[in-house]
C-alpha cells in the first residue's frame, strides 16, 4: 500500500502525461489559427480593484490617521472640557484634517516612488563616478532644493499675521514682505549642512567634534543678536526654522546620498554612518536666518517708512488669483527637485531613467498630495492651532475680557500640562521616531531598546514644548534659555560616547514632522497674540533641544548600568 506522498506523486505524473497527450493532439493548423487571434484582455472589476488597493491604501492612511486624529481630538477636547469653549468652524476644520491625512498619504507614496529611486541610485553611484567637488556641489543643491519641497515649509509663509508689527517690526517685515528671502536662507543653510555632512564622511571627522564646531558659532551669533533689540525677536524664528527643515523629503533624500558617500569613503561597515546629517540640517538654518536678519536691519533702517504691501503675505501674483493656487504652489516646490534629480541621473551618471511610468506616477501623486496637504493646512491645522492658542489664556488670564476659569497657579499649571501632553502625544505617534527606534535597537543589539528611545525622546519633547509655552506666556527672552539649554547639551556631549552623540542630536530632527510643526507653530502664534506677546516663536526650538538632553542622559544611564553589570560579573 502506497503512502500519501507516493499517491500524490503518481497523480501528478498522470496529470503531466495527460497534458503531454493533449499537447500532441493540437494540430499545426490549430496552432496557427490561434496565433492569428488577439489575446483575450481581462478587465478588472470594481471588486478586483477594491481587493487590490484597499489593503495597500488602508495601511498608509492609518499611519496618517494615527498621527493626526489623536492630536486634533486632544486639542478639541481640551478646548471644550477644560477651557469651556466651542471649536469654531468645526466642519471646515474636519475637512481640513481629512485633506491633511489624504495629502500626506499621497505625498509620502509619491516620494517613495517618484523621488527615492532617483536619490538612492545617485547616492550609491555618483560618488564612484564623479569627483568630490561634483559630489559636494550636487549635495548642496539637493539639500537646498529639497527644503522647498518640505510640506511644513508652507507654514512659514502664513506666520506673518501672528507677529506684532509695532513691537517686532523687522520680524514682521521678514515674514510679510520677504518670506522668499527667509525660505532661501533656510535652503542655503540646509545645503551647507549637507556639504559639511559629506565632508565628514570624506575626512572621517568625529560627530562630537563637528557638533561642537557648528554649535558654538551658532550660539555666539545668537548671543550677539540678543543684545540688539531689533534682532532679538528674530532669534526664536531662526531656531524654529531648524526644526522645520528636517522633514519627510529632506531627511531620506539626504541620507541616501550620505550612505552612498560613506560607502565610497570606506565607512560602509559603520552602522552609524547615516547619523549626523540631520543634526547639521537643524543648526545651519538658524545661523543663516540670523544672518538674513542682520542684513535686513542694515538694509531697512525703519520698516514703518516702507509703503504698504499688497495682501498679507507679500506682493500678489496671478497664481494667487487662480482656484488651482495650491496645485501651482506644489508644482513650484517639487518641480525643481525633480528636475535636479533627473539632470543628475541623465548627465552626471549618463543613465536613462528606468521604470518611467512608476516614477511619473510618483511625481504626479507627490504634487497632488502636497497640494491637498497645503489646502488642509490652510483650513484645518492652522485654524485649529490658532484657536487652541487663543483660548488657552482663558484658564489663567483676564485678557479675554472675562474672569479666568481657574486661580492663576492652577491655570498656569493646567496650561503647561496641556503643552507637555500635546508634545508627548505628538512624539509617540511620530512614524519616523518609531522607525528610528527599530534601527537603533538593531544597531545596539538591544542595549538601547526601541521603547526606551521613544520614551526618552517623547519626555524631552514634552518638557521642551512646556518650556516654550512658558516663554510665550511669561514673555521671557529666548536667548538665555537657548544658551543655558545648549550649554547643558554640550557638557553632556563631551562626556558621551560618539554613537550616543550622533543618536541624541539626530533625535531632535525626527520629532518635528509635517503635522507637528504647523500645529505647534500656529499654537504658539495664537497664544502669543492672546497674551499680548510680540511674537510666538520658540516652542519648536525648545522642542528640539529637549530630546538632545534627555537621550544623552539615558545614554549615560545605559553605559553606567552596563559598567556595573560588568563589574558584578567580573
Amino acid at each position: 500500500m502506497t503512502d500519501p506522498v507516493q499517491q500524490r506523486s503518481l497523480r501528478y505524473g498522470e496529470f503531466l502525461g495527460a497534458v503531454r497527450v493533449k499537447q500532441r493532439r493540437v494540430s499545426y493548423k490549430d496552432v496557427h489559427a490561434d496565433a492569428g487571434r488577439r489575446p483575450r484582455v481581462r478587465r478588472l472589476r470594481l471588486l478586483d480593484v477594491h481587493r487590490l488597493l484597499t489593503p495597500y491604501v488602508s495601511v498608509r492612511f492609518f499611519e496618517q490617521l494615527r498621527a493626526v486624529v489623536p492630536l486634533a481630538l486632544f486639542l478639541a477636547m481640551f478646548q471644550i472640557a477644560a477651557l469651556r469653549a466651542d471649536v469654531r468652524e468645526g466642519e471646515l476644520i474636519t475637512f481640513g484634517m481629512l485633506a491633511v491625512m489624504l495629502g500626506l498619504m499621497l505625498f509620502m507614496d509619491g516620494v517613495k516612488y517618484g523621488l527615492m529611486p532617483f536619490s538612492e541610485n545617485i547616492g550609491f553611484t555618483l560618488p564612484n563616478r564623479a569627483t568630490p567637488a561634483v559630489v559636494l556641489g550636487f549635495a548642496f543643491l539637493l539639500g537646498g532644493i529639497a527644503t522647498f519641497a518640505e510640506p511644513a515649509i508652507g507654514a512659514l509663509r502664513a506666520a506673518g499675521s501672528g507677529v506684532d508689527p509695532l513691537r517686532a517690526p523687522w520680524l514682521h517685515l521678514l515674514l510679510s514682505r520677504y518670506p522668499d528671502r527667509l525660505v532661501l536662507a533656510v535652503g542655503i543653510g540646509v545645503g551647507l549642512a549637507v556639504v559639511v555632512g559629506m565632508l565628514r564622511f570624506f575626512f572621517a571627522w568625529r560627530m562630537k567634534t563637528l557638533v561642537i564646531a557648528t554649535l558654538l558659532p551658532c550660539l555666539a551669533l545668537t548671543a550677539y543678536a540678543g543684545f540688539d533689540p531689533r534682532l532679538a525677536p528674530i532669534i526664536g524664528l531662526a531656531w524654529d526654522c531648524g526644526a522645520i527643515t528636517t522633514g519627510p523629503v529632506t531627511v531620506p533624500l539626504v541620507l541616501a546620498l550620505g550612505i552612498g558617500v560613506a560607502a565610497a569613503a570606506g565607512q560602509e561597515d559603520n552602522p552609524l554612518a547615516g547619523f549626523g546629517i540631520v543634526t547639521l540640517a537643524s543648526l545651519f538654518p538658524a545661523f543663516a536666518v540670523i544672518l538674513v536678519g542682520i542684513g535686513l536691519v542694515g538694509e531697512v533702517p525703519d520698516p514703518a517708512a516702507l509703503p504698504p504691501i499688497v495682501g498679507a503675505g507679500g506682493t500678489a501674483g496671478w497664481w494667487d488669483e487662480t482656484p488651482f493656487a495650491e496645485l501651482i504652489a506644489a508644482l513650484r516646490a517639487i518641480g525643481p527637485l525633480i528636475l535636479l534629480l533627473w539632470l543628475a541621473q541623465r548627465f552626471l551618471l549618463g543613465e536613462a531613467v528606468k521604470q518611467r511610468n512608476l516614477i511619473a506616477y510618483g511625481v504626479v501623486v507627490a504634487i497632488l498630495g502636497m497640494a491637498l496637504f497645503n489646502l488642509g493646512l490652510t483650513v484645518g491645522l492652522i485654524p485649529l492651532g490658532n484657536q487652541a492658542g487663543a483660548t488657552v489664556p482663558a484658564a489663567f488670564s483676564t485678557s479675554a475680557g472675562a474672569d479666568p476659569l481657574y486661580p492663576y497657579p492652577i491655570g498656569i499649571g493646567l496650561t503647561l500640562i496641556f503643552a507637555a501632553t500635546l508634545g508627548y502625544g505628538a512624539t509617540v505617534a511620530e512614524p519616523a521616531l518609531n522607525a528610528m527606534g527599530v534601527t537603533v535597537e538593531n544597531l545596539t543589539d538591544g542595549a538601547f531598546p526601541k521603547k526606551l528611545l521613544i520614551q526618552a525622546v517623547a519626555v524631552g519633547v514634552a518638557l521642551g514644548i512646556a518650556v516654550g509655552v512658558a516663554k510665550i506666556v511669561f514673555q521671557w527672552s529666548i536667548v538665555p534659555m537657548l544658551l543655558a539649554g545648549y550649554t547643558v547639551a554640550l557638557a553632556a556631549t563631551l562626556w558621551s560616547s560618539e554613537e550616543y552623540v550622533a543618536l541624541a542630536w539626530d533625535s531632535a530632527g525626527v520629532t518635528t514632522g509635517p503635522v507637528t510643526v504647523p500645529l505647534v507653530l500656529a499654537l504658539g502664534l495664537g497664544l502669543g497674540q492672546a497674551v499680548g506677546a510680540a511674537e510666538g516663536f520658540g516652542i519648536l526650538a525648545m522642542a528640539s533641544l529637549g530630546p538632545i538632553v534627555s537621550v544623552l542622559l539615558v545614554g549615560f544611564w545605559i553605559r553606567r548600568s552596563a559598567a556595573l553589570a560588568a563589574r558584578e560579573q567580573g
